[in-house]
This record gives structure tokens, sequence and C-alpha cells, in this order.
């Protein structure tokens, strides 16, 4: 029994280290002084709500400071969101800053092992995090569990096309604050692989479509 802890506590640090140059207030500070990832972002999140429905509880998986939860929130309207992310800083960070807003939760999770019930949300948003994952299929097959029937999933990753490759080493090497996210990309989603890894784990895709010169892929699932 104690093996068994012992390992779980050595694989959550895995992912905690994997992103420990990254600042707790990352996308707050990002979206204040960065001019690109301004662009970046809003360009993303234009996408997403276009493929959003209003409903009642969501879950943000990756969260990070909680500034795009907020956007999720609004996209959906919902009554209540719960975001979660496996770096305690950045989760402390967001419940200090989002405290006056009832609506959202933040806590400490794993997206491999979701604690919460089976058939909870109406809705699961993972925005640029399966690429930092161990085991993506799992995650996927946790979120369809704790999806209530009916229920939708918004996936978004980098395509890894050859552009996106050359501004991710660009970004790495040569911009003042990219250099915190080096390493931290530990999966690829080239061509096809992530609708081809939602029907695998037993979604409908609804949505399937790449943007910001295909550098981005987005998908839309149903359970």
């Amino acid at each position: 029994m104690s093996n068994i802890k012992v390992n779980k506590i050595k694989k959550k640090s895995k992912a905690v280290e994997l992103h420990e140059n990254v600042p707790a207030d990352w996308y707050y500070q990002s979206l204040k002084v960065d001019i690109f990832q301004r662009y970046w972002h809003k360009r993303r999140f234009e996408e997403v709500t276009k493929i959003s429905e209003p409903v009642d509880k969501v879950l943000d998986i990756g969260c990070a400071d909680g500034m795009f939860s907020k956007v999720i929130l609004d996209a959906t309207n919902a009554s209540s969101l719960i975001g979660i992310d496996v770096i305690k800083t950045s989760i402390n960070w967001a419940k200090k800053h989002w405290k006056k807003n009832k609506k959202m939760k933040f806590i400490v999770g794993d997206a491999q092992e979701l604690k919460f019930k089976s058939d909870e949300f109406d809705a699961v948003y993972i925005m640029e995090v399966l690429e930092h994952v161990e085991n993506p299929l799992k995650v996927l097959l946790e979120v369809k569990r704790v999806l209530k029937k009916n229920g939708f999933g918004v996936f978004l990753v980098p395509s890894d096309n050859d552009l996106f490759k050359i501004v991710w080493w660009l970004w790495l090497t040569f911009y003042p604050r990219g250099w915190v996210w080096k390493d931290t990309h530990i999966q690829t989603y080239r061509e096809n692989f992530l609708p081809t890894l939602c029907k695998k784990a037993g979604f409908k895709v609804e949505v399937d479509k790449k943007f910001h010169l295909k550098m981005l892929h987005l998908v839309k699932v149903r359970k």
C-alpha cells in the first residue's frame, strides 16, 4: 500500500517539475505585457466561443491562473465552473484573484485521475493542455466518465505542423519569456491525431478545425 502512495506522489511531482519555471500568474501577466500572446489567445477564444453552448456546470482542466476559465464561464453562461491544475501555486493565485466570483472554484487536481463522480459535468474544456500530459488517452477517458450523457468537450492543442515547430523553436530560443516552457510539450498531435484519439476514447467528433495558419487544432466532441 505504501509503495502505491509513493508512486502516485512521484507521478504528480513529475508533472509539476515540468512546469516549475512557469510563474503562477503567467497568463495574467502575459495578457498585460505581451502583444503576441494577447493576439494568440484572443484568436483562439474567438474560435472556442463560436462552438460553446449554454450549460450549467463546466470543468476546465489545466486552468492555470484562471484567466481563461473566466472566458469559458462567459462563453457557456454556466452557473458554476471548476478549474483544476497540478500546479498548486497557480491554483492559489487563482483562488485569490477570483475570490469575488462565486461561480468559479479552483482546486489542485490531476487530469489523469479526476476526483469527481461520473456524469457530473455538462461540458469539459482542455485548452492547450493535452500536449503536456503523460497519458492523453487516459485523460480523455476520464473526461468521458465525468461528462453527463450528451455533454460536450472542447479540446485545443498545437497541431505541430512545420510552421508551429518553427514558431515554437523561436519562442523558446529567442523570446524573452518563452524559455519557461522548454521541455513541457511531451506529446505531439500532428495530422489528425487528436480527433483520432477522441474517437478511440468513444467520443463523437462534431467540430474538427485548424486555425492560426493551421498551428492550432480545435475539436468539439459529444458523449
